[in-house]
């Protein structure tokens, strides 16, 4: 159970960090955002997360480590199918280089609360109805075909939807159609993300956290993947892999929840967080791998 304390304390340290790196976006408005500079602000941050992620485990226990850790590897490998889609949109409204670091900022700011708004949702509807786990289960592993299947055949541009026509039409100027895309974008993307991390932890504390770290290495992330996407070609198969197994553990936890512990005669395992943060680091590392091997014999040739 994490304290009354523990929550404040969080809360004004996240606050800050997100209120200097919305300070740093609008001092750098107006300047191009270097390979090196987006390179040192991604390591920041993710040693900012793996920091935390030691220290919790310091007062906390070893489980909510590792839930952490899973959660927030989870979401942050996510965020690349996001960042492709950030690219095409800011590609399509022309937004000048420039402008892109303050679009990103706002875009991520919006999704941030609204993830805040999902998970609160998600934690009452699954301290209220188990069965709940069933439906982010199914939906989970949908999502894990869908992206299985469309992995490698992403569209080269974003068609206008009706809601974009809409704010053309009404004289919005396309860097506040891209700013609000790019959050609704990300808010979309919650869709899978958040019930992938209620499928390995429940710990609101964790959850929120987890999405909070994730997203906030986002915005520099976004300058390092020109190259970096091209190349990490079967990302988008082992995070369709990590999701349709979170949504397989899903629904057998929801099984014991209801004192249902084997199929005939197949006893149905009890998937532990460690097993779970294996999986997902073994799994993202043989695509990385993978995926270079691949790309470099491709170049080779």
């Amino acid at each position: 159970m994490i304290s009354l304390h523990a929550w404040e304390l969080t809360i004004v340290a996240l606050t800050i960090i997100v209120a200097f790196d919305f300070a740093w976006a609008v001092i750098r408005r107006n300047s191009h955002t270097s390979l090196k500079e987006a390179s040192l602000w991604s390591l920041f941050y993710i040693a900012l997360a793996v920091v935390f992620g030691i220290f919790l485990g310091s007062w906390t226990d070893g489980k909510t480590q590792q839930e952490f850790f899973a959660g927030w590897l989870t979401e942050y490998s996510l965020s690349f199918d996001n960042l492709f889609v950030f690219v095409l949109i800011l590609a399509k409204f022309k937004i000048k280089e420039e402008s892109k670091q303050l679009a990103l900022l706002f875009g991520i700011l919006i999704a941030l609360v609204f993830r805040v708004i999902a998970i609160s949702l998600g934690a009452a509807a699954i301290e209220a109805f188990e069965w709940v786990f069933f439906i982010f289960g199914a939906f989970l592993i949908f999502t894990a075909y869908k992206l299985f299947a469309e992995s490698g055949h992403e569209e080269e541009d974003v068609k206008d939807s009706k809601f974009i026509i809409f704010m053309q039409n009404k004289g919005f100027k396309p860097f506040t159609i891209a700013l609000i895309t790019l959050g609704f974008t990300d808010i979309i993307f919650a869709l899978d993300s958040i019930p992938a991390i209620f499928g390995l932890t429940q710990n609101v504390y964790v959850v929120i956290t987890a999405n909070v770290f994730a997203l906030m290495g986002l915005r520099q992330l976004y300058f390092l993947i020109g190259g970096l996407m091209k190349r990490l070609v079967y990302i988008g198969k082992a995070l369709s892999i990590i999701l349709g197994f979170i949504g397989v553990k899903l629904f057998f936890h929801a099984m014991h929840a209801y004192d249902i512990h084997h199929i005939g005669s197949i006893d149905l395992p009890e998937i532990t967080i460690a097993q779970s943060l294996g999986f997902i680091v073994a799994t993202l590392g043989i695509a990385t791998v993978a995926s270079l091997i691949k790309t470099k014999n491709a170049k080779e040739n």
